[in-house]
């Protein structure tokens, strides 16, 4: 976080009251980002540029990646200072159709939804209505009887679970640190998790107030506030927004973001049939998302969810991303008072938060995690280490879509592809040619 980020915390006591419980957090990251600098990190000059030489190898890597069949198609579009210095297309928008890659193809974004639902979510903290340190149960009371599920044996040995009240409640904050214990039932083991899988939480007909009630009922992973436990917890704050806003997530972020950034292709299906030639399908071999929620593009659905469900193309995106790239303002219109970004974006799992890091700690060596992506707080342990800059915040989404934002450069990067099982390696390798060619 910059120093300017800094005297804007320091001097936003009147708006951060809605966010007073996270404040020491927000300045412990500013000391623990300065402090933990290792010079082991490679670092860049602030004017260093973008070699467009150097970035070929992106199209060189992308173009084998097509002609190898590892991946039906991609757009990739590194924006640095305001400008594009690499956008281009590969491969096609469906192999079964042969229809090409174009830029205005529409892609799943899966898990790259929740950061668009924690915006919707702080610009209603921005005006007041909703605090981090609310209860969820003031905006949906069945939580106050939430329970955590503790796994324990009976006297025949098998596995059972016993429920044990709340140390404390649910909050906002919590729910967008991912520290709710509210989990998926599609990854891990466990009584809880399988209570979760057996749940039907992604039933047809459904909406996010029927799901907010159904995980009301269900056991917590763990304590709230000990543990980062990636799952439903934005689902949960989806219908928070609802009932604040009065109106669908949907049609509040529709309102509040996409209209006026332009997003005109982000939603939750496409409606008119002549625009399905668009939508980017992943090669039939690779066609697994492992979500657990595979919804189809052409279907309307009433369920709406936080976490996931969005389908969008790399233009709107990248409004969103220069918005939060220039820390909540775009075209003259702030979205986010830079003290409200500031929070967003810093660390909210640092040591002194108490909350813990387990087995499936997605934000991956190096990140913390803010209310909504990743934060790069340090080198991390790798040598040498990954690419980017401290303060660098990131997500990506089942599918294969991916985007950082690395604000000490001026310079963010998406990348648009449906390839569930080859996102791991395309990703940093991606990264690794981005920061490659800053000279």
């Amino acid at each position: 976080m910059p120093v300017s980020a800094t005297r804007q915390l320091i001097g936003a006591t009147p708006i951060l009251r809605h966010a007073r419980s996270i404040l020491p957090v927000a300045l412990f990251l500013v000391t623990a980002v300065q402090a933990s600098a290792d010079s082991a990190m490679r670092t860049y000059p602030p004017d260093a540029v973008l070699s467009p030489q150097r970035l070929e190898r992106i199209t060189d890597f992308f173009n084998a990646e097509v002609a190898n069949n590892k991946i039906a198609g991609a757009i990739v579009l590194v924006q640095h200072r305001g400008k594009q210095a690499y956008f281009k297309s590969f491969g096609k928008i469906d192999v079964t159709t042969g229809e090409p890659m174009t830029p205005d193809a529409i892609f799943r974004i899966f898990s790259m939804t929740k950061p668009i639902t924690s915006v919707a979510a702080m610009l209603l903290v921005d005006d007041g209505k909703l605090k981090l340190d609310d209860p969820v149960s003031k905006y949906i009371p069945s939580f106050a009887e939430a329970k955590v599920g503790v796994e324990t044996k009976a006297e025949n040995g098998d596995p059972v679970l016993k429920l044990v009240p709340l140390e404390r409640p649910i909050t906002i904050e919590d729910l967008m640190r991912q520290s709710a214990g509210i989990p998926y039932g599609f990854y891990g083991t466990g009584l809880v998790r399988s209570a979760y899988k057996n749940a039907d939480i992604y039933a047809e007909g459904t909406d996010n107030a029927a799901v907010a009630e159904k995980i009301a009922r269900l056991p917590l992973a763990e304590q709230p506030g000990t543990l980062w436990d990636y799952g439903h917890s934005l689902d949960v704050l989806a219908r928070v927004i609802e009932v604040i806003s009065g109106k669908s997530l949907y049609a509040f972020e529709k309102e509040r973001l996409f209209d006026p950034l332009g997003m005109k292709d982000t939603s939750y299906y496409v409606a008119d049939p002549s625009q399905y030639r668009r939508i980017a399908e992943p090669l039939p071999s690779d066609s697994n998302f492992r979500t657990g929620n595979s919804r189809d593009p052409r279907k309307p659905y009433k369920w709406e969810p936080g976490t996931s469900g969005l389908l969008t193309t790399i233009g709107d995106y990248s409004r969103l991303a220069q918005m939060l790239l220039n820390g909540g303002e775009l075209d003259g219109k702030r979205y986010l008072k830079p003290e409200i970004f500031a929070t967003m974006t810093a660390n909210h799992i640092a040591p002194a938060t108490g909350v813990k890091r387990g087995s499936y700690y997605f934000p991956g060596d190096g990140f913390g995690y803010g209310l909504g992506f990743g934060v790069r707080t340090e080198p991390g342990n790798a040598t040498p280490p990954p690419p980017g800059s401290l303060g660098e915040i990131k997500w990506d989404g089942a599918g294969g879509t991916y985007f950082w934002i690395d604000r000490a450069q001026d310079m963010f990067v998406i990348l648009m592809m449906q390839s569930p099982s080859e996102r791991g390696r395309i990703q940093p390798a991606l990264k690794a040619m981005v920061y490659d060619a800053l000279e």
